[in-house]
């Protein structure tokens, strides 16, 4: 059997880092640096090296130029054609521990074609031998000479030529700003030079600085974290995050952000900027900060701007967690005022902790805010004044209660938001001298005040209505309750709510699909009926029961069934749109050609 060997075609290998494994041509000033930064930690490694140092230089004119100088380990002869001419090999792989660099896996400085035709390299390795200048081509050829030893320093320069579209690239401005960008944590000096301009880049950041008193600390790491992150808008506070292998700072948004928001946390690996939206280091509660973190321990995935997930970031991950965690248990026991202000800001990232956490539960229930039918009230003041808690399973059940429970002064906690299900379920068992029960509209209804010796009054009405609302699965029924200017309660439970929601759903489907056919079947075993209860306190109502022209019943009851669904925020039906469209125009019809008869007085 004949043997063959891959053919690399480069020009592809071009278009796969530009165009689908790197997000933006940015990162060539990454590579570079990292391969730096590589070669500096590598000649360190070997003892009695100098101190590092990396120099951008930077020459406009038509074709913009820029090279990168370090003064790292060098490369041999040997090495220049194993690493720098074989795609994906890398220096990194041998000899020398993985843990200590960046770059894994040899295809770095390929990304500097996404913005070059060409590839200068000069070089002489620490371990001895001539100077070597390479240069490489997009078209996937290169040549190599040697160069006197003398003129040639230990370490690397690169050196390249903007492509014609690449240019905006090379500017002195958007070069600092990247350097900048990735290299900020670096802890070698990252300079950038433009004639006689030079200028350091990179910083110490506060976590490996030594400062006078906390409160200095603090006021430099909140300055840090707004220069490094973009804002004018000043964090709330500053979390230290220190654990094995993650040092850094997490900042607390000064604004809540909804959960599903993109992440914004800044991850560095081994001091060189990983990416800024790094999402799976963090636990997904903890969207309330943005951090400012570098790691040394992960392993970053091939475009180097995420971790894979392994057993290390589940440590890591939970690390984090438990920094976050701890510091809210610090607050609650020393800064009071300072957890109050927080939790008005970030309560739902706080309740999403206290699911799962007896501790954080325990520490924070009585602080958390809930949605109510008396008013936005924190746990500790519904404890305080009620020993039973109602509580609707959905933001639309308790939208549709909510206003006469709190007219009957009836406790109905909205539980339909993220987490608060959950945690009032956990009340019960936490207070035994509590009640919890969820409610719906029909267990509203069932407390409202009956009207007896009066139902004939309302007999013509409630006739008239019933023989209305037959044909939308609506029965009738007449209570007393307040507010009394709410003519109509549409009441629906659990059941009946599923219904109107699957014979909606179903009417939207094309004729004969699979999903409508199911949802027939679906229909077919549901016969729950809502109930249109009138309020015998209402005025109108009390008109309308005086009403004898049975036209005039049927168009009003008409108009207030669909107003009902409409304060319950009930999906309408093609057949309920149409009375909302019609019904209105019939009942002033009605009431403009009629030339005698009883009015609704």
């Amino acid at each position: 059997m004949a043997e063959f060997r891959f053919q690399i075609h480069l020009g592809g290998i071009i278009d796969l880092l530009s165009n689908h494994l790197y997000s933006s041509p940015n990162v060539y000033v990454r590579e570079l640096l990292q391969n730096a930064t590589d070669a500096i930690r590598a000649r360190a490694a070997q003892g009695d090296a100098p101190e590092g140092h990396v120099r951008i230089s930077v020459h406009g004119g038509d074709r913009p130029q820029l090279t990168v100088e370090d003064n790292g380990i060098g490369l041999t002869d040997a090495e220049v054609h194993q690493f720098l001419s074989t795609i994906g090999a890398s220096s990194k792989r041998e000899d020398l521990d993985r843990s200590d660099y960046i770059g894994q896996f040899g295809i770095g400085l390929l990304s500097c074609f996404v913005v070059s035709d060409e590839i200068a390299v000069v070089t002489r390795s620490a371990k001895g031998g001539p100077g070597i200048r390479w240069r490489g081509k997009a078209d996937g050829t290169y040549e190599m000479d040697e160069v006197a030893e003398d003129s040639v320093p230990v370490g690397t320069t690169v050196h390249l030529v903007a492509k014609p579209e690449m240019q905006e690239w090379f500017a002195v401005e958007k070069v600092e700003e990247l350097a900048a960008h990735f290299g900020a944590l670096l802890p070698f000096p990252i300079e950038v030079i433009e004639g006689v301009s030079t200028r350091r880049v990179n910083e110490r950041p506060p976590w490996r600085r030594t400062f006078e008193s906390a409160s200095e600390a603090r006021e430099a790491s909140l300055e840090f974290g707004q220069r490094v992150l973009g804002t004018s808008v000043p964090f709330f506070d500053v979390i230290p995050l220190q654990s094995e292998g993650v040092e850094g700072l997490a900042f607390v948004l000064p604004y809540s952000p909804p959960p599903t928001a993109p992440a914004q946390q800044r991850v560095y690996l081994k001091d060189m900027l990983l990416g800024e939206r790094v999402d799976n280091l963090l636990p997904k509660w903890a969207f309330f900060v943005t951090c400012v973190m570098n790691v040394t321990r992960l392993r970053p995935t091939a475009s180097r701007e995420s971790f894979y997930e392994d057993d290390a970031l589940q440590h890591t991950r939970k690390a984090l967690g438990d920094a976050l965690r701890n510091y809210l248990v610090d607050l609650q026991k020393n800064d009071p005022l300072r957890l109050e202000a927080l939790i008005a800001l970030h309560f739902r990232a706080i309740k999403a902790v206290a699911v799962h956490d007896a501790e954080l539960f325990d520490l924070f229930i009585d602080l958390l805010p809930f949605e109510t039918s008396m008013g936005r009230m924190n746990f500790g003041e519904i404890r305080a004044r009620y020993d039973r808690v109602h509580y609707a399973p959905t933001v639309d059940v308790f939208r549709q209660i909510a206003q006469v429970a709190s007219a009957q002064r009836i406790l109905v906690v909205n539980a339909g938001y993220s987490y608060d299900r959950d945690l009032l379920r956990r009340v019960q068992d936490r207070f035994e001298n509590l009640h919890v029960q969820e409610v719906d509209a029909t267990d509203l209804a069932s407390a409202l005040a009956d009207v007896d010796g009066e139902i004939d009054r309302f007999g013509s009405l409630l006739q008239v209505a019933a023989r209305t609302l037959h044909g939308f699965e609506c029965e009738v029924d007449l209570k007393r309750f307040a507010p009394d200017d709410l003519p109509v309660l549409y009441v629906t439970g659990q059941d009946a709510t599923f219904a109107r929601a699957i014979d909606v759903s179903r009417r939207a489907q094309d004729e004969g699909s699979v999903w409508g056919s199911m949802l027939d079947t679906l229909a077919e075993d549901t016969s729950a009926r809502a109930v249109l209860v009138f309020n015998a306190n209402n005025p109108l109502v009390g008109r309308l029961a005086r009403v004898a022209d049975d036209r005039a019943l049927q168009l009003t009851v008409q108009m207030l069934y669909v107003q009902a669904l409409l304060l319950g925020h009930h999906a309408l039906r093609p057949e309920e749109m149409s009375l909302l469209n019609v019904g209105l125009l019939d009942l002033i019809e009605w009431g403009l050609n009629r030339d005698s008869g009883p009015t609704l007085q």
